[in-house]
């Protein structure tokens, strides 16, 4: 039988920095083996969507745009912060909407992961929204300056099976695993067709 892992004990918390978008924790804490590590830094953030959109003509609804923290530009899934006291499902039907327009479908939710646990607190919620349409003009953030794609799946498969297309980000990927996952138990056919 596995032993019990024991949790850290919190002995301090000061907080060094503080916006809109985060706040840097500084936390002292006791080891179960009885000694004290400080500081241990944790970052909180707010808890995010992913949305894997597949349209009603079986394309996937990808965003392109540049990613300043690693100076690129990236392929992506619609994602994006949720607000507070917004449910994790408006969230992600709001950031589908306002990054490319799509909207309606039927929505699928795949489950709550932690993106960096050692470091960061928040969650992702991940979406999968089936026979979505064009509902409106896309209406970005002003920091976003999307670029639009629509990709038939198999299509969309095969270039990341190549290497030929690439979602860089592991949080995205984890998403689209999840729809795998979600495929291969599922007596959907629209959905069993979304194996990786």
């Amino acid at each position: 039988m596995a032993k019990h892992i024991e949790p850290w004990r919190l002995l301090d918390s000061i907080y060094s920095f503080s916006d809109r978008w985060l706040r840097l924790r500084s936390d002292t804490v006791r080891l179960p083996s009885g000694s004290t590590l400080t500081p241990y830094h944790v970052i909180e953030a707010a808890d995010w969507v992913n949305v894997v959109a597949i349209s009603d003509t079986g394309c996937i609804i990808l965003v392109e745009q540049y990613r300043h923290a690693v100076t690129r530009t990236m392929m992506e899934i619609p994602a994006g912060h949720i607000d507070p006291r917004e449910a994790p499902e408006a969230a992600a039907r709001r950031e589908l909407q306002e990054e490319t327009g799509y909207g309606g479908g039927t929505w699928h939710g795949l489950g709550v992961l932690h993106p960096a646990a050692s470091r960061f607190n928040n969650q992702v919620h991940s979406f999968l929204a089936l026979g979505v349409t064009k509902v409106a003009q896309p209406a970005p953030e002003e920091s976003e300056n999307l670029h639009l794609h629509e990709i038939p799946w198999l299509e969309f498969v095969d270039g990341l099976r190549a290497g030929r297309l690439k979602l860089p980000e592991a949080n995205q990927m984890s998403s689209l695993l999840l729809v795998h996952l979600l495929a291969t138990t599922s007596s959907d056919p629209d959905v069993q067709r979304l194996r990786l």
